[in-house]
């Protein structure tokens, strides 16, 4: 079995010598914003399944955005990955980026959760939930993402920072939505709703709903499933104190965003890339991101976990064109900034 070799290269090194496995007939370079765990596996069961090894480089979205342009021509990369849709956005907007053509993801991936012209698609989706405290919060309050900004929630919220990509994507489908306008007056509210300064990750919220710090927090839903199936005894106990819930199911439905992958423009393996990517859209690797980081499936039929199942599924889930989180997001982070969201 050819397995996947996971590079780490160091940053002193030059581009040639990055660039010089890139030319090699059985093998992909992708340089992922990923965790090593949440994709290793799949590559490992590509190559096993093709011959074609992966090489893969890790780091920041925007790290190895710039590491790509800098690269210019002389790039390595055959592959972005990174996790939303507005990094994708940036890469295709600088670029970096050149179409995906093929029948087999056009057919796997829904139109709405690629990029225009085909530049990237999604390979999960995930969506941003309220979890609620089970002791102070009946769920029957819940309603929409909007709703959260009446004052009657007013000290009752945990959220991260506004330079989080997944708060800014959220506030980016909402202009979609409602108008610059109505989603400034939304982040007002959130701030004086706010039971805390915005701190912490995802985790860090649900943590700080179960401990009593606030009521509703919004996270993305994986890492509720990642904490129901952690290690570490706290996380698992905090998740015994809070529900989730799905917002706006009366009307446009719940945000979704996506961990997405782009053919690089100066790809020297688009075949291989292309058939790697064709491998994650399918339901082998669809079932396995599903069962694995308790994501939602792009590709239709492939059931989700039985961890995400039990929140309620399928729910109606917001069919904005993904390209429009990263259209908006410039707007999305003046709105944050006037509104004073740190």
């Amino acid at each position: 079995m050819m397995k996947t070799r996971l590079r780490a290269l160091a940053a002193a090194l030059t581009v040639m010598a990055v660039a010089a496995p890139a030319f090699a007939a059985d093998q992909v370079n992708l340089y992922s914003a990923r965790k090593e765990n949440l994709i290793l596996p799949l590559l490992d069961k590509f190559s096993e399944e093709t011959g074609i090894e992966v090489n893969m480089v890790t780091g920041g979205a925007s790290e190895l955005i710039a590491r790509i342009r800098a690269e210019g021509r002389n790039t390595p990369a055959d592959l972005l990955l990174t996790t939303d849709a507005g990094r994708l956005h940036v890469a295709q907007e600088l670029g970096l980026l050149q179409p995906l053509n093929s029948d087999v993801i056009e057919e796997a991936v829904p139109e709405h959760v690629r990029g225009r012209d085909n530049n990237w698609i999604g390979l999960s989706q995930r969506s941003r939930v309220i979890v609620y405290s089970k002791e102070r919060v009946d769920p029957a309050q819940l309603s929409t993402y909007e709703d959260l900004a009446d004052p009657k929630w007013k000290g009752k919220i945990c959220v991260r920072s506004s330079d989080n990509i997944y708060n800014q994507s959220l506030l980016a489908s909402m202009i979609a939505h409602d108008g610059s306008e109505q989603a400034e007056a939304w982040a007002e509210g959130i701030v004086a709703n706010m039971a805390r300064t915005p701190q912490g990750n995802d985790r860090a919220q649900v943590t700080a709903v179960a401990a009593g710090e606030c009521d509703v927090a919004l996270v993305n839903n994986y890492y509720v499933g990642a904490m129901t199936h952690s290690s570490k005894d706290d996380e698992r106990e905090a998740i015994t104190k809070i529900g989730v819930f799905y917002p706006n199911q009366d009307g446009r439905g719940a945000h979704m965003n996506v961990s997405g992958i782009g053919l690089t423009k100066y790809s020297r393996n688009k075949d291989n890339a292309v058939k790697l990517v064709e491998f994650l859209v399918s339901d082998e690797a669809q079932t396995w991101y599903a069962e694995t980081n308790h994501e939602y499936p792009v590709r239709a039929g492939v059931p989700v976990s039985e961890t995400v199942g039990a929140w309620g599924y399928p729910f109606k889930q917001d069919d904005l064109p993904m390209a429009t989180l990263g259209e908006n997001n410039a707007e999305a982070v003046r709105i944050f900034d006037r509104a004073g969201w740190k």
